[in-house]
């Protein structure tokens, strides 16, 4: 039977405007050998339409799981994103990072038995956000410097990530101190992996619940590369009204339970028996 190359679940939540600019990215794609499954987590019907129009945009269909809005129950639609996703190779992003056309290659490029991939994104003001146009992304000028420099956005070291030389950052890579942590928006790994640990723990709301499979999976054995100045994705920006204190403390400590107690499978995930 013939597989994809991977799989990529994308998270949504009633972001279509968004959504838009980050399909039209993965329309853009220099590899395009994967399939797009849109873990929705409750969105209207504005979110299946642009689904249905960037239907025909792609190699493979997209899938668009979805399930009633009952609140923040990310992790419930991503782990029924996993049992549809039809490769060995999962990669995870969300419906506002917009990737940069070499995204999905270099995901496939760093690729390793017994690693899991940990990227990042470059976060982007509200008001560029919203200038990015489909030329922007089709031309991929929102990826470069000189472009981001004249919507308004201030110099820093962090536009060190746009550079696109491969051997500078291949270099950052290996020197930075970010932890190589499971991260939502941009991380991959295979899909076996995953399914021995049970997915993601669905008691977790918002606040490190990607994380917290991650740590779960180094419990298991696996080991992490570092790919933030790699795998380029541009952040746009958005509230966040779901975010809950209570939610946020409740996560961290089931984190510190599963790391004292080298946690690997937890029975709120994918298979519930």
């Amino acid at each position: 039977m013939y597989s994809m190359k991977l799989s990529i679940i994308i998270s949504t939540y009633n972001s279509e405007e968004w959504l838009h600019k980050v399909l039209l990215g993965y329309s853009v794609q220099s590899e395009k050998d994967f399939e797009i499954i849109i873990a929705d987590d409750g969105s209207t019907s504005k979110t299946k339409a642009v689904i249905d129009f960037f239907q025909q945009k792609f190699l493979h269909p997209i899938q668009h799981v979805w399930h009633e809005d009952l609140g923040f129950r990310k992790c419930k639609i991503l782990n029924q994103a996993i049992l549809q996703s039809s490769s060995d190779y999962l990669l995870f992003t969300d419906g506002d990072c917009v990737p940069r056309k070499d995204f999905v290659e270099t995901h496939l490029q760093y690729k390793e038995n017994g690693f899991f991939l940990s990227g990042g994104y470059f976060k982007l003001p509200m008001s560029i956000s919203k200038t990015i146009s489909d030329d922007d992304i089709i031309n991929q000028d929102c990826f470069k410097i000189s472009w981001l420099k004249k919507q308004g956005l201030k110099t820093n070291f962090k536009l060190s990530k746009l550079t696109g030389n491969r051997y500078f950052a291949g270099f950052m890579n290996w020197i930075t101190p970010t932890k190589r942590s499971w991260n939502g928006h941009n991380s991959s790994g295979f899909k076996n992996d995953i399914l021995a640990i049970n997915g993601f723990n669905e008691l977790l709301e918002y606040g490190g619940e990607d994380r917290e499979m991650g740590e779960r999976l180094f419990n298991n054995g696996l080991l992490s590369k570092q790919i933030r100045y790699s795998a380029i994705c541009v952040h746009l920006d958005h509230t966040r009204s779901y975010v809950n204190p209570e939610k946020v403390k409740f996560n961290s400590e089931v984190r510190k339970f599963n790391q004292k107690n080298k946690v690997t499978w937890i029975t709120s995930g994918i298979d519930k028996e």
